[in-house]
């Protein structure tokens, strides 16, 4: 088995294996999906490695390029994703092999932690290669009786009365407020709010922009019950004040249906039940100081929206 880094001319193959692994009928898994995720994200492209046998793909890992911010430092982190093995390749240690070497390769680039959210089956492996546990993401509740009102099925739509050189100095202000206090958040611009939400083939957001604010967010299905997630609220507290904000926000939910509404309790001041409802967000160190990493493993210390950790 040879491993190696991934080129644009293997995204055909990738894409082939990861269907094989995770179901024909996955129709995200397409080229077009895996290029805005791992080769035009604002951020930098992936690392990705591939496993071949006999000139054929038969496993793939990918870590997405992420930034972080605390203070003035800047942290070039990766996000762990994408992966799969073909079946027939199983029980190889693929998995584990593509990882650690990707591993390596993201400390000697330089970068500073590999950061995810694995589900139950997957996170003991992955504290076995090296991550550790930062606790479960906070997350803020509030009942809605909006799923009393008939709506029609749900269609998103991106409306922006600001310019992108608006939306960039909006953002200027957010990244030099959110510098100010002592936790870790994610570095926002217009190019990486269009890259994120407005040209997310994956997950369609409400995206809706006015003076002083940008807000994305969508209705994720939990069975019966319908969640209304504030994905991203950015807005410049000097020209709107926390009521007309919600009141913006109300207006935006109005236009759906749903049970419950969620947001980022640091970023966002709204009423509702605010606690570790979110999954168990785990983090690998590779070039940080032990100060840092100290720091980082409490999930206190996390200023992220949403959006920031949500899978897509």
């Amino acid at each position: 088995m040879k491993i190696r880094k991934a080129t644009e001319n293997d995204i055909p193959a990738i894409v082939q294996v990861l269907k094989a692994s995770l179901g024909e009928d996955q129709l995200e898994l397409s080229e077009k999906v895996w290029r805005y995720k791992h080769v035009d994200n604002p951020y930098g492209k992936s690392i990705v490695l591939i496993a071949e046998e006999n000139s054929q793909i038969i496993g793939v890992r990918a870590l997405m390029r992420w930034q972080w911010q605390q203070g003035e430092m800047k942290y070039e982190a990766l996000r762990a994703v994408d992966t799969a093995t073909h079946p027939k390749h199983q029980g190889k240690g693929i998995f584990k092999k593509l990882t650690l070497q990707a591993i390596e390769i993201a400390k000697k680039n330089g970068d500073h932690f590999i950061f995810n959210t694995p589900n139950e089956q997957s996170r003991p492996g992955y504290l076995k290669m090296g991550w550790d546990q930062v606790g479960k993401v906070n997350i803020g509740i509030k009942p809605s009786l909006n799923f009393l009102k008939f709506k029609l099925p749900t269609k998103y739509k991106v409306k922006k009365k600001n310019s992108i050189s608006e939306i960039d100095n909006l953002c200027g202000k957010w990244n030099t407020n959110l510098r100010k206090k002592s936790g870790l958040f994610t570095i926002k611009s217009a190019e990486i709010l269009k890259w994120r939400y407005e040209k997310n083939p994956l997950q369609k957001y409400e995206v809706v922009t006015g003076e002083g604010y940008y807000i994305a967010a969508y209705i994720k299905n939990r069975g019966k019950v319908k969640e209304f997630r504030i994905a991203e609220c950015i807005f410049d507290e000097k020209v709107i004040g926390r009521k007309e904000l919600q009141k913006v926000i109300k207006k935006i939910g109005s236009g759906f249906s749903f049970h419950v509404m969620s947001f980022s309790p640091k970023l966002l001041s709204l009423n509702g039940k605010k606690g570790d409802f979110g999954p168990i967000l785990t983090l690998n160190a590779l070039n940080l100081r032990s100060s840092e990493e100290t720091g980082f493993l409490n999930i206190k210390n996390w200023h992220n929206s949403l959006g920031d950790l949500e899978l897509f």
